[in-house]
C-alpha cells in the first residue's frame, strides 16, 4: 500500500497517489500512499512534505496536520485552498501551503466550455425530449456573436479564453483583483463589474474563493446582468449567493450552468435542481483523464525542488 521504509532515517513524504505511480521520485525520501479513506499509513511526525488527499472534505484533509510537527510542505492538488487555509495556523513556523496552479487549467476550461455551449444550445432539454421520444426544434441562443465575460483571469480563466478563440465571439471582457495589460487584451479589475455585466451574454465564473470573493455574485450582481444571460460557475459555489441566484432563475430571468454549488454536494430536493434553465455537474472540472499525469508531474517536480532545497512552485502562503 506504501512505499516507506519506516527504518531507513530519512525524511518521510506523504502522497495521495501511489509513490510506485510516480516515476522519477527523488530517492532522498521515503514515501507513503494515503488518500484520506483509512488509517494513517505511517506514524505522521516523520512527515515532512504532505500531498494533501484530491476530492477528500476538508477535516479529512486537515486531520494528519496536528501530528506533523516536522512538516516543511502542504501540497494541494487543487488551485483553490480554501479546504485547507483554516488549517495553516497548525503548521509549523516557515511551513509552506502550495497550491496545483495549472494542474486543472485544462479540464476545467473544457469544461467551461462545454458547460456553456450546453446551456446555450440547451442540450438537456433535447436529451430529455430523446427520453420522450420528441421532436423538439427550435431556434436556440449561439456562443457566435456573444458577449463573454470572464470574471477570475488566473490561469484558468485564460485557458477558457483559449478555447473561446474559434467560437466567434462578439468580444471578451476579463476581470480580475487588480488591472493589467495581457497579450489579447485590457484585464479589469473588480470594480469595473457594474460596467461590464450589462454587456454580457455569457458569465463565466473562475476566481478563487477569498474573503473578497465570497458573495461576490449577489442580488445586485444578477440584477446588473442582462435579461436571458447565462451564468457559469466553475469557481466555488460560495461565490454565489445561491438564494439571489434562485430568484433570478424562477423568475426566468437569468439561465445558469453550475459545477459548483452552496451547499455543496447538493441535497436531494434542493431548488436548485429543478430550477428553470438551469443545467447542474457535480464538480467535475477536474476529475478527468487529464488529471492523473498532471497531477504526478506536479508531485514530482515538487519533490526534486524541495530535496535540493529550491525554491517551490505555487506558494500560498508561508506558516507564521
Amino acid at each position: 500500500m506504501s512505499a516507506d521504509h519506516s527504518g531507513s532515517g530519512r525524511p518521510l513524504a506523504w502522497l495521495p497517489i501511489h509513490p510506485e505511480e510516480i516515476d522519477g521520485l527523488p530517492g532522498e525520501l521515503d514515501y507513503a500512499y494515503w488518500a484520506g479513506v483509512s488509517d494513517f499509513p505511517t506514524d505522521p511526525a516523520r512527515c515532512v512534505f504532505y500531498g494533501v488527499p484530491y476530492l477528500s472534505p476538508p477535516e479529512v484533509c486537515a486531520r494528519p496536520l496536528a501530528h506533523m510537527p516536522r512538516l516543511r510542505v502542504v501540497q494541494t492538488l487543487t488551485a483553490g485552498v480554501d479546504h485547507i487555509l483554516p488549517a495553516v495556523p497548525q503548521l509549523p513556523s516557515g511551513a509552506l501551503l502550495c497550491n496545483a496552479r495549472g494542474l486543472h487549467d485544462a479540464s476545467t476550461a473544457e469544461l467551461a466550455l462545454a458547460l456553456t455551449l450546453a446551456a446555450l444550445r440547451d442540450i438537456p432539454g433535447f436529451v430529455r425530449a430523446q427520453d420522450a421520444g420528441e421532436w423538439r426544434q427550435g431556434f436556440r441562443p449561439a456562443l457566435a456573436d456573444s458577449s463573454v465575460l470572464i470574471v477570475g483571469y488566473g490561469s484558468i480563466g485564460s485557458a477558457i479564453e483559449d478555447r473561446l478563440a474559434p467560437f466567434e465571439c462578439a468580444r471578451v471582457a476579463r476581470v480580475a483583483r487588480s488591472a493589467r495589460n495581457t497579450a489579447r487584451g485590457p484585464v479589469h479589475p473588480v470594480a469595473s463589474l457594474p460596467e461590464l455585466l450589462p454587456d454580457a451574454d455569457v458569465v463565466i465564473l473562475a476566481t478563487p474563493l477569498t474573503e473578497e470573493t465570497r458573495g461576490l455574485v449577489n442580488a445586485g450582481f444578477l440584477t446588473r446582468m442582462k435579461d436571458g444571460a447565462l451564468l457559469v460557475n466553475i469557481a466555488r459555489g460560495a461565490v454565489v449567493d445561491t438564494k439571489a441566484l434562485l430568484a433570478e432563475l424562477e423568475s426566468g430571468r437569468l439561465r445558469a450552468a453550475l459545477d459548483v454549488t452552496d451547499p455543496e454536494p447538493l441535497p436531494p430536493g434542493h431548488p436548485l435542481w429543478t430550477a428553470p434553465g438551469t443545467l447542474v455537474t457535480p464538480h467535475v472540472g477536474g476529475p478527468s483523464s487529464a488529471f492523473l499525469p498532471r497531477a504526478k508531474a506536479l508531485l514530482r517536480d515538487q519533490l526534486a525542488r524541495f530535496v535540493l532545497d529550491e525554491p517551490l512552485r505555487n506558494v500560498v502562503v508561508s506558516a507564521a
